[in-house]
């Protein structure tokens, strides 16, 4: 497919070996008690036919149940996602989709990017947090492939993500705080 901006090219997308990766001490922020980054495992597509249904919590395979604990040990996420045919990418909602209960009764906020700052992708996983019972704060940071990518691979973040950035992290915190005593009380999905 070539792109229509350059002709010649094939379509901008970010090369995750080109540089360091995103989001790693790329934004400077106050440290927060629950930042830390679980990188998913690499997690094969789930079977046709798999016996039980995430929700249930009947984890078949060690990679799945290493995956839930470490979910589990966290109280909110901060999810980086790139737009991919405006949605989330496939390795990460798969990633996702291998657990329930241990996304329950948490924050989460989301940091996008795209060649329009991925907010469709944002927005897409806002549905999948509703569905697992996660509150998305409103806040959220969209960084343009055009303006904080050089050459659409090195990510040059600019200050004025700043501001965005420091209030979805304070209202995450916040909000995995209120929402403490729930995950205290909750009750398996049926």
């Amino acid at each position: 497919m070539q792109n229509r901006d350059h002709p010649g090219q094939h379509p901008p997308q970010p090369q995750r070996r080109a540089g360091r990766p995103l989001g790693a001490g790329d934004c400077v922020a106050p440290p927060r008690r629950l930042l830390r980054t679980p990188r998913p495992p690499r997690l094969p597509a789930p079977a046709p036919g798999r016996t039980a249904a995430p929700s249930l919590g009947e984890y078949q395979n060690e990679h799945t149940r290493q995956w839930a604990a470490k979910i589990a040990s966290f109280d909110g996420f901060v999810i980086v996602t790139p737009e991919c045919n405006h949605g989330t990418s496939g390795v990460l909602k798969n990633a996702i989709d291998y657990l329930y209960a241990e996304w329950n009764n948490k924050a989460v906020g989301f940091v996008s990017y795209g060649g329009t700052g991925g907010a469709r992708a944002a927005e897409h996983l806002r549905l999948v947090a509703g569905e697992l019972q996660m509150a998305d704060v409103r806040q959220q940071v969209t960084l343009s492939l055009i303006t904080e990518f050089e050459n659409f691979s090195v990510f040059k973040p600019g200050d004025y993500n700043l501001p965005a950035l420091n209030t979805m992290l304070d209202q995450v915190v916040a909000w995995s705080t209120a929402l403490a005593p729930l995950r205290d009380t909750a009750v398996p999905a049926a």
